[in-house]
């Protein structure tokens, strides 16, 4: 996927491409589609610069933005149910393509909903170099340790990589690594795969005495033998967060702690517990792993099952962690910015009945005209979606709007994209001074072969924002 910008709540999807493999990594289906920006938000000059989107392609292409993802919904189900995954997709990519969907009055959780799972390629490929670090070839980032890019692991492994950060490209580079951990790992690819979904995480939370888990600090991945809290009280209160301890630690001595002293060891760097987040497919493998390395390997095993059984077996231990945390986030809710949020960033903030009553009519509003779309809105409950209604409809056939509503719309627009305060959002201020840093810094090339071609395409794409200035200015 590519997009106009890097933060999910704002980012426009500008190109995406997907392919669909069998059990066996057959391809079976291939799929790329892109659009138009749209004309009611601002986009990122390094975004653009960095997926090589000219203006040309921003604003000729055959298809507009609502159009591209009425066609990305319907080809998702077509290939239904599947596991879907990219590389680095759960944190980015995914959460993107819910909000999209979302604001465009779309079902948002297709990809983990209906029977589809999702999985993270990144989070495969940190689980492989935890078990063997020389799985594949890498290089050394700029901190000296292995770097995780897909291109630059794609490259070192002898796959041709120069087309990278083109959507179609990018999955192709994400399906020939994991191809290769697939096959120099079979015996881990169904565990690596088995954790896409939130309810077989949180099953093996409360069946599992210990497992080994992986995770990555300052660039390094290690494994971690683990055991989950007690079954009653493994779930962090407020976040919904699985939880679970370190048995390099010592449980014995921890749950002797009063309540007091327990908060303070919960502070302690590094701390004694683990979150796993079931809904992002952590990697969870068989206690084997982490028992080979140190500092478990160290440790009498009879000693790791005994801690691991003292987790099991003691729920007011395992309760009062989960009050420590539940009073930590309580603290920082309330400490928190009371700023009110805008529509486009509630999509888990609430509302969620109006949300699922409204859904019922979504194929409906889909299915009829434009007209009929802005009709149809007066049925809607969630008034987030009739403002997106609204935004769709400016975007798509604004001359079936009541002039009232589309002045509204356009003011709404143009207060957002020509302030001159730092936003949340892109602003024209913002693009110009993101262009112009561009072009001064010579280090700043991308993917550009020469400085003419980089000037070349930010004046292409400066003229873009100033027209779309120059639109809103006497609204």
């Amino acid at each position: 996927m590519e997009t106009d910008s890097a933060q999910t709540d704002w980012a426009t999807i500008i190109e995406l491409g997907a392919i669909l493999l069998d059990d066996n990594f057959n391809e079976k289906d291939r799929f790329s589609v892109r659009c138009r920006m749209p004309q009611d938000r601002v986009p990122s000059a390094t975004a653009l610069c960095i997926n090589k989107s000219n203006v040309d392609l921003i604003t000729k292409g055959n298809l507009s933005h609502y159009e591209m993802l009425v066609q990305v919904d319907k080809k998702f189900r077509e290939w239904s149910p599947a596991t879907f995954l990219g590389y680095s997709s759960i944190n980015f990519d995914d959460e993107v393509l819910r909000k999209e969907f979302f604001k465009s009055l779309k079902k948002p959780y297709l990809t983990n909903t209906e029977g589809n799972a999702r999985h993270d390629a990144l989070n495969i490929v940190k689980a492989a170099f935890a078990i063997d670090e020389n799985i594949l070839e890498t290089e050394l980032n700029d901190k000296g340790n292995k770097s995780m890019k897909l291109e630059s692991l794609a490259r070192l492994n002898g796959f041709e990589s120069s087309g990278a950060h083109s959507a179609l490209f990018d999955t192709e580079l994400t399906v020939k690594v994991l191809g290769l951990i697939k096959e120099k790992q079979p015996e881990l690819w169904r565990e690596y795969l088995n954790t896409s979904t939130k309810v077989v995480v949180e099953n093996m939370m409360q069946q599992e005495k210990m497992f080994s888990i992986n995770e990555n600090y300052f660039g390094k991945n290690y494994l971690f033998l683990v055991a989950p809290l007690h079954p009653n009280s493994f779930m962090h209160p407020s976040y919904k967060w699985c939880q679970a301890v370190n048995l390099s630690e010592n449980i014995e001595e921890l749950q002797k702690l009063n309540y007091q002293d327990l908060k303070k060891a919960m502070k302690k760097s590094p701390r004694f517990y683990k979150t796993i987040k079931a809904n992002k497919a952590p990697i969870i493998l068989d206690k084997s792993y982490a028992m080979k390395v140190d500092p478990y390997k160290k440790i009498d095993p009879n000693l790791l099952n005994k801690r691991a059984e003292l987790m099991k077996t003691n729920e007011k231990f395992s309760q009062d962690i989960c009050r420590v945390l539940k009073e930590a986030a309580d603290e920082k809710a309330e400490t928190s910015s009371q700023v009110d949020l805008e529509p486009e960033e509630t999509i888990y903030s609430g509302g969620f009945d109006k949300l699922n009553n409204d859904a019922k009519l979504f194929q409906k509003f889909h299915d009829s005209d434009w007209k009929g779309k802005f009709a149809m809105l007066d049925k809607f409950t969630d008034d987030r979606l009739v403002t997106f209604g609204h935004t769709l409809i400016y975007n798509e056939a604004p001359e079936i709007l009541p002039k009232d509503i589309h002045r509204k719309i356009k003011r709404k627009i143009a207060s957002r994209i020509l302030s001159t305060n730092k936003e949340k959002w892109w602003t024209v201020s913002a693009f110009y001074s993101e262009c112009d840093e561009i072009r001064e810094n010579e280090d700043k090339m991308f993917a550009f072969k020469t400085v003419d071609e980089k000037l070349k395409f930010l004046d292409g794409i400066n003229d873009y924002v100033m027209n779309l200035e120059q639109k809103y200015s006497d609204a």
